[in-house]
């Protein structure tokens, strides 16, 4: 790797963290793009993918040495030259301590990545909050007013398209204005399904007199599980459901053995923040997602 000192107050790639990747093929040399002054490297971007990627998914790591004037401009030139040689604009995540705002240098080292970010096109973003569960936190007993059976895909189709409706998750309410419900739904489907949790967790609720009530995923990264996606239908909703279906989730994962579980949920969504929270899951850091436009 080429020597390059991040200082900045917000999560990098550190030389361990880039060789784990890169011999996994989550990171590779095409995916990892510099700038130099004709005498020694001033910037970095590092993307993400996973190792059966064709192109990267996301940029993990975006770096501009303090002393370049213009630290933004750089970073959106980097940016834009990697978008046109993958043939995509991967999303931007950003990792950040809970409180970032208040702290000026990490308010500053989000603001010129975030102009970035906007002026190569990707003008979304979103904050979100990552969770984790672990043992500590203790197994939610199994839920006595939802029954959880198997489905198959066309069944979850259905269910991905009826919990749409009415959702606080920002990139659902962006792919219902621009794709539609059935690419959206379809687009979901396909997501989870190319994860690398097992088919065979998802589960389909029912209330005790068989009426739909939502389904559960339980999913996994490269990393660790993850709860991946719960929903409850519209008319259903209000009567504390998400509980019993992420309680499920949970179990699912524990009862596989799993020492932790990983979560993630969009600031906004404070009904499911809040699930999260009941259930002992524990806020581990903020995520700011820059990302295009769905659908352009």
């Amino acid at each position: 790797p080429v020597e390059f000192t991040v200082d900045d107050p917000v999560a990098s790639v550190d030389e361990d963290k880039f060789r784990e990747e890169a011999a996994a093929g989550r990171m590779r040399p095409e995916w990892t793009w510099f700038a130099d002054d004709g005498s020694r490297i001033v910037a970095r971007a590092v993307w993400w993918g996973r190792s059966d990627s064709e192109r990267p998914i996301a940029l993990d790591c975006l770096h501009v040495l303090p002393g370049v004037p213009d630290r933004a401009a750089l970073a959106t030139e980097l940016l834009l030259r990697g978008h046109a040689e993958f043939g995509a604009a991967p999303e931007f995540i950003l990792r950040l301590p809970r409180g970032w705002r208040e702290e000026p240098a990490t308010a500053a080292a989000v603001a010129w990545r975030a102009s970035a970010a906007t002026a190569a096109g990707l003008t979304d973003a979103v904050e979100r909050l990552q969770y984790e569960w672990t043992r500590a936190a203790g197994v939610p007993a199994p839920s006595d007013r939802l029954v959880f059976r198997p489905g198959q895909d066309d069944d979850f189709l259905a269910v991905f398209r009826r919990v749409a409706v009415g959702s606080l998750d920002f990139a659902t309410q962006q792919d219902l204005a621009t794709i539609g419900a059935g690419r959206q739904a379809r687009g979901d489907l396909e997501f989870y399904l190319s994860c690398p949790g097992e088919r065979s967790w998802w589960r389909l609720a029912e209330t005790t007199a068989g009426e739909l009530a939502g389904f559960a995923i339980p999913s996994a990264t490269p990393y660790h599980r993850n709860v991946g996606y719960l929903g409850v239908v519209p008319e259903l909703r209000g009567r504390g459901y998400v509980d019993d279906l992420l309680g499920e989730i949970t179990r699912v994962h524990a009862a596989d053995g799993a020492d932790r579980i990983t979560a993630t949920t969009d600031v906004s969504n404070t009904p499911m923040a809040a699930a999260f929270d009941r259930a002992n899951y524990q806020v581990t850091e903020v995520v700011m997602v820059f990302q295009a436009p769905s659908g352009s």
